[in-house]
């Protein structure tokens, strides 16, 4: 280990002070925003993607290998105190080799389990909280007896692969299931197929667990999804209190269960009666916890910094109400003209614009090049001025 003299061991459990190395599996905007937020704790970074000058390269040491080389692994490893991964695609089989060779607080297991649809549901109805009914698929007659027991719409999706809307598709007919089933299948790939939830809200928490054991989670964000990406995120949440607690208490079960370290991101959907089902979850900071950077007193970064190296947990009260609002290929040049242009719809509401972007080489329509949170007196300010504001009408 790089900084051996910074880490205090508490029976089998380590902690790592400032001053330690902490190296990150995947170089893209998680990792940056984790890195910046990790400096200014007085941890060093470095990280290893096979993209030149990935954003969190941008600001750290980093090593170009592909995720699945193992000499570049070892390499990470001897340059770290604690190991990390900022996404959940990461190769498994590296990340078990990290861990038997190094220290990995979160461990491959949950990495392992949340790669995969069907494991990942499991593992939650085990831990007791509630998922959409599903069917596992393996063939197109056993697709459409599960679409028969579960009823229509369904979603069928991939088990393995799928973000921000890919590797899926919503099935409301019968007619439509051949096709489905040959779009998702190609390659042999596993497939899961759900029942469709008509739901009031989506929401999301974030929840962080220390090896201590040590549990908080933060406020429940209220999603906006477009095309099937995030668009917006808005905190408080604009369902019932008690739905909100029901909603931090399910995380925190589960992230407990899991017996997790770093954090946990529970995307779960409202019904209309006021139940929860939980949708996916991912062991790594998560777009829907952005808004924490200004609007709580930690940020979902530092949390994850504070979780994997055993520190005590941070406060994760929210200061302020915020809207989160996705900034894609398409937005970049005129969320960019505007930065320098006085707005006075923003000044009338008391509208605080926090604007991040991400260093990508290359701005695509539907890729995320940033965010920005829009603290607020009142949320629907916030939303009022993104609707009225026609960046985001570029799809």
């Amino acid at each position: 280990m790089s900084n051996v003299q910074n880490l205090k061991l508490q029976g089998n459990v380590k902690t790592l002070l400032p001053g330690s190395t902490i190296g990150i599996l995947g170089g893209g905007q998680l990792g940056r925003m984790m890195a910046l937020a990790g400096t200014a704790m007085g941890y060093k970074f470095i990280t290893l993607d096979p993209t030149l000058d990935a954003p969190c390269g941008q600001v750290t040491p980093q090593i170009e290998a592909a995720y699945s080389n193992e000499e570049a692994a070892r390499k990470l490893a001897l340059a770290s105190d604690v190991i990390t991964y900022e996404f959940e695609n990461v190769d498994a089989g590296v990340a078990a080799l990290l861990e038997k060779e190094s220290y990995v607080p979160q461990g491959s297991s949950l990495l392992y389990t949340t790669q995969h649809r069907l494991r990942e549901k499991r593992a939650i109805e085990a831990a007791g909280v509630p998922v959409a009914p599903y069917r596992e698929i393996a063939d197109l007659a056993n697709l459409c007896q599960a679409a028969e027991e579960l009823g229509l719409p369904c979603v069928l999706k991939t088990a393995t692969g799928g973000y921000d809307g890919k590797g899926q598709a919503v099935i409301r007919s019968a007619e439509e299931l051949p096709a489905a089933y040959c779009e998702l299948s190609v390659s042999g790939r596993e497939l899961v197929l759900e029942k469709y939830i008509s739901f009031q809200a989506e929401i999301s928490v974030i929840a962080a667990r220390s090896p201590r054991g040590e549990v908080k989670s933060f406020p429940v964000s209220e999603n906006v999804h477009v095309n099937g990406v995030l668009h917006l995120s808005i905190v408080p949440a604009r369902v019932e209190e008690s739905i909100q607690r029901k909603a931090r208490q399910l995380a925190e079960k589960l992230a407990e269960s899991l017996n997790m370290a770093g954090l946990l991101a529970v995307e779960m959907f409202v019904t209309k009666d006021g139940g929860l089902y939980v949708n996916e979850v991912a062991p790594r900071p998560h777009n829907s916890g952005h808004y924490t950077m200004e609007a709580c007193a930690t940020s979902q970064f530092e949390q994850h910094i504070r979780a994997i190296c055993n520190l005590p947990l941070g406060d994760t009260t929210l200061l302020s109400p915020v809207v989160m609002v996705n900034v894609l290929g398409q937005h970049l040049d005129e969320v960019v003209k505007r930065a320098g242009v006085p707005d006075d719809a923003l000044n009338e509401f008391g509208i605080v614009p926090k604007l991040h972007l991400y260093g990508k080489n290359e701005s695509k329509t539907g890729r995320k090049m940033g965010h920005i949170n829009l603290l607020c007196k009142d949320v629907q300010h916030a939303l009022d001025w993104v609707e009225q504001t026609y960046i985001w009408r570029q799809g």
